[in-house]
């Protein structure tokens, strides 16, 4: 049985933006949402237009609303990392939270926006952060941290970082994290703890190569080729200012 890496554009949607029971299991078990579990979605546009013509728009990966809160979540995977992904994950939502409030409704109409990303590159190096790959935003008091106006949260997780040694008392997050890193091209044996976990058995069927047309699976290898001639680009630019 050959299998396909889940965060390739192509499997990353067929999971996540196809199956919405599977995208809620992802959701709960990554999201610091303790209590505050997502019972059922709706998917909105991938893309978020702006009002007045002329503004910038932006396509995300996957983005959902909660039917019966309005809690609206955007999903991104992102192969690499660039010094200016924080504020285009802070533009994106921003743009959804100010987009819910429609002529004559109140403030209080607005619910939270939260921004998830998946980033398959270290981007926090500093020596605090070596062993942190969970990074959660929120706007908070200085003084006091439990103080905190609502409205937007943001999540980067470092996959890089993430290992089986970081299992911790939610198991869910921890097992989803370990699909993410650990199923892809070369996998030939699911792990048990994986296959045991009814929504993520699922999940890695769906990886199956064989349920792939040629056409699906040559643009699964051209988004790979595409990946690694932006990360080239990307190195020597690196290098051109480093020499400068």
């Amino acid at each position: 049985m050959k299998y396909l890496d889940p965060k390739n554009d192509l499997t990353f949607k067929r999971i996540f933006a196809d199956h919405p029971h599977l995208l809620i299991s992802f959701l709960n078990a990554v999201l610091p949402i303790e209590g505050r579990e997502i019972e059922s979605i709706e998917y909105l546009s991938p893309e978020i237009i702006p009002e007045l013509p002329g503004l910038k728009h932006s396509i995300v990966d996957v983005r959902c609303t909660e039917k019966h809160t309005g809690r609206q979540f955007i999903v991104e995977m992102q192969m690499y990392w660039t010094a200016y992904f924080k504020e285009r994950m802070l533009f994106n939502a921003s743009k959804a939270y100010v987009q819910q409030l429609k002529k004559g409704q109140t403030y209080n109409s607005l619910t939270p926006v939260y921004g998830l990303s998946l980033v398959n590159e270290n981007f926090e190096l500093s020596p605090e952060f070596e062993k942190t790959y969970y990074h959660h935003y929120q706007m908070v008091h200085t003084q006091n941290p439990e103080k905190q106006i609502e409205g937007l949260e943001l999540i980067f997780i470092e996959l890089p970082k993430f290992t089986t040694q970081n299992f911790s008392e939610r198991k869910l997050q921890y097992l989803w994290l370990k699909f993410m890193t650990n199923i892809d091209e070369t996998t030939r044996e699911i792990p048990r703890d994986l296959a045991e976990n009814q929504s993520i058995s699922e999940a890695i069927s769906l990886l199956q190569a064989s349920g792939f047309n040629q056409n699906e699976l040559a643009y699964y290898d051209k988004y790979w080729d595409s990946i690694r001639i932006e990360r080239s680009s990307l190195d020597e630019k690196f290098e051109e200012g480093r020499v400068e």
